[in-house]
Formats: C-alpha cells, structure tokens, sequence
C-alpha cells in the first residue's frame, strides 16, 4: 500500500482548514473583526476607515443609476443576505428534520427564545417609549449565535451536549424572530409591483422543488437575479427574500442511506478489481467510470439544502460577518462625550434589554414552560446552567448591529446603541462562561425539579 507525502501547500492548509472546521473558529474571528474595527475607528486613519464604507457602488444604462449604493449599504443588505439565506437554511433543516421537527422537543427553545425577545423588547421600551428612541426595541431581542455559542464551545466536553442543542435550537428560533420582526416593522414605503415580481420569482423556485429540480445554480439564478433583486428595489429588507429563498430549497434526496451503501460497496469492489496501470499518477478508463458513478451516487444521497448550507457556512462565518463586524462595530470611543451618551436611554434600554432582559425572558419562560408540563427540563440541565445560557443569549452582537442600522437614522442613537450591545455583550459572555463553567465543576448537576 502506497502512502503519498502530503505536500508543501497541503502542510500549509491542512491547518487553516482545521481552524475553519473548529466551533470556536466564527466566534474568534468576529471577535478578532470587532477589535479591529474599534482600533481603526479610534486611531490617526479614522476619517478613512468611515470614508471607505461610503464610496457608492453601482451600474449605468442609458445614463442612468441602477443599484447605486454605499458599500456600506451593499455589505448591509447584500452580504447579510447571503447571512440570512444561510440563517433560512439552517431553519429548513432543524424544521425539517432537526431539534424543531419534534414539537414537544422543540417547545422549551421556543418558548425560551419567545421569552427572550419579549422582555428584552418590554425594557428597551420602558426607558424608550416615545420619539425616534422608541424604533430600538427590536435591537436587544437578538442573540448572536456565532458568539453564544462560540463561548459555550470554549468550555468543550464540560457542558453536556443536551446544553448546546438547547442553546442552538433556543438561537435558531430567535434569528426567526428577528426575520420576522425586520419583515413587519423595519422595512421603509414598498413597491407593490417590485414584490409582486419577487413573489413570482418565488413561486418559480417553489415550483422547481416540486418538479425535482435538484441543480443549486437554478436556485441561484432564480434567487438572487429574480428574488433578491426584486425585493430590494421593493422596499422590504432583502434579508427576507434570503430566508424565503432558502426555504425553497429542496431538503429530500434522490437516493435512500441504505441504497447508497449498497451501491458504494458495489462500486468499491468493482473499483478494486478493475484494471489497473499500477502507477500512482494516473487511473485506468474503467477505474475512472467507477469513481464517477460513486461520486454521481454521493452527490444524489446529499440533499440541496444541505450541500448548500455546508458550502456555504465557512464562507458566512469567515468573510461574511467578519466584514460585516468592520463596516458596523467601528465606535470613535475616544471622541464620546459621557454626558451626550446618556441624553437619551437608549445605551441603558439597550443594555438592560439584553442582559437583564435576555436572562429574565429566557430563564422565566422556560421555567414556566415547565411547570405547565409543556416540556420537560432536558438531561442534564438545572437552574444554574440555564441561568449560564441566558447569559450567553445576551450576546446580541452581529443581529443586534444589524436591526441597529434599520431602527436609527441619527449617528448619535445608533452610537449609543452600539455602546449598550457591547457592553451588554461583554459583560454577558463573561458572566455566562464564568456560571456554566463553575457549574461544570460540580460533580453531578442537581436537576431542577418539575413538582
């Protein structure tokens, strides 16, 4: 048996791509973009770090303007697009066949992640309840999953699995609240004409799952140059469009796990006993044909959706949100004035509505879930570690910026909003992982107690 010698690039790479595939991977690097983004934002280059994200990008025909926007618009409503067509995805296939397909198994997250959005809302708008401050109350609803759960995965094999699954499921149902809530209350005057085509493009998509069209390139013609499009130029946010598009993705797979197995195991014999040119190099025609039809096999047992989602998660987590935390966490700290800070409470509303409110709403809904006997308390999980995820939830870092820039038009508001999910963020991680890993440390977790 020949063994090859990896070569000097696959030395190089093979590293990198076992960072990429590591869960802590997004969160380091999103942690790595918003400290990077704070330092240009407060050093000599500032005015050119703000300058760089307002240069329009766009085309002319027939002298023109079409899709002419600031490159901080198009990472906004582009990138995050890609963002919130990976986010639909995600939901399809937890809906489909993940921790959401089994309704009583799915109840606590949602009702934890319900809760985790009302209170966080009801305080914002406690301090913010008239004005132009008032359109924040969407901002601390969000938790960011790729933080969250990057500081649970720091505590690795100390948590039970039962905990992440919770957390995932419980951030999952929150990202669709924020889809709903940008769908209804952030979008500006639509064009109804614009939304019909967009719709229209939809039911195309729609229509092709069900004929059987498997071909990811249909979906993306379809998706971006019909759906996307259309709904920018409509007037709702292009982030919905995302989620709609992934949700016709087709989920099923032309050939059954037990069926491929069979044809595997065929096609490997029949690779084993073909004719070989014993030269590591190259391949004989038959050993080829072989090799064609096992990858012909591989590719029918993959559903679409998720192939897609597999392409597509590193792409998200290393180029999407890292560019999306530079264009968006940039605070001049230094120039803040203290007392402009807090002329208004949206800092506080903000603050306390992720970090009071995220942990209130969460622990208190699924608390009350269970003593309702809607769900039971998962293995493994007490009081305490619960009280550890609503910390981690408070994290609302990238959703949060993100309904950030639809809520507030003056600079002023969407600073003190950013300096309240930052601080509310920090403060949040650290006391989360701080609780579950003390909690980690106890031989045995006391369950909590249904009676």
């Amino acid at each position: 048996m020949s063994v090859i010698k990896p070569s000097p690039i696959e030395k190089v790479a093979r590293p990198i791509q076992k960072f990429i595939q590591n869960e802590k991977a997004g969160g380091i690097v999103l942690g790595i973009s918003v400290l990077i983004a704070l330092f240009l934002a407060n050093s000599p280059w500032s005015k050119q770090y703000h300058h760089l994200f307002e240069h329009k990008l766009g085309f002319q025909f027939d002298g023109r303007d079409y899709l002419n926007y600031s490159l901080h618009h198009w990472i906004n409503d582009g990138l995050m697009a890609i963002f919130f067509f990976v986010v639909g995805l995600e939901l399809k296939r937890e809906i489909v066949a993940g921790e959401l397909s089994n309704p009583r198994k799915a109840m606590l997250p949602i009702f934890a992640a319900i809760g985790g959005m009302i209170i966080p809302a009801l305080i914002y708008l406690m301090f913010n309840g008239k004005g132009e401050v008032q359109n924040g109350w969407g901002i601390p609803m969000a938790t960011d999953i790729a933080f969250a759960l990057g500081v649970l995965y720091l505590l690795g094999d100390k948590i039970p699995l039962k905990l992440k699954i919770f957390l995932t499921a419980l951030a999952i149902v929150d990202d669709l609240g924020a889809v709903l809530v940008i769908a209804f209350f952030y979008t500006s005057d639509i064009s109804m004409i614009n939304l019909v085509v967009g719709v229209l493009f939809l039911i195309s998509m729609y229509v092709g799952n069900k004929l059987g069209i498997r071909n990811t390139l249909f979906y993306a013609v379809l998706g971006i140059c019909g759906v996307w499009t259309s709904f920018l130029l409509s007037g709702v946010h292009a982030t919905i469009a995302a989620v709609l598009a992934a949700f016709t993705i087709p989920a099923d797979v032309r050939l059954g796990e037990s069926f491929y197995v069979q044809k595997i195991q065929k096609y490997l014999g029949l690779f084993e006993n073909a004719d070989s040119n014993n030269q590591i190099a190259t391949l004989t025609n038959e050993q080829l044909h072989v090799l064609d039809n096992i990858s012909e096999s591989t590719d029918q047992v993959i559903p679409p959706l998720q192939k897609l989602e597999h392409a597509m998660h590193p792409f998200v987590s290393f180029i999407v949100i890292p560019i999306f935390a530079l264009a968006n966490a940039g605070v001049a700290v230094l120039d803040i004035d203290i007392a402009e800070l807090f002329n208004t409470n949206v800092a506080i509303g903000v603050a306390l509505g992720l970090l009071i409110g995220k942990v209130i709403g969460v622990v208190g809904f699924t608390v009350i879930a269970v003593k309702l006997r809607i769900a039971p308390f998962p293995e493994g999980m007490s009081i305490r570690n619960l009280l550890g995820l609503g910390l981690l939830a408070s994290i609302g870092f990238t959703m949060s910026l993100f309904v950030t820039s639809l809520a507030f038009v003056h600079e002023e508001y969407v600073t003190q909003a950013k300096i309240g999910i930052f601080a509310a963020s920090i403060i949040g991680g650290v006391l989360g992982y701080v609780v579950l890993a003390r909690q980690s440390k106890r031989k045995k977790s006391k369950p909590y107690n249904e009676n």
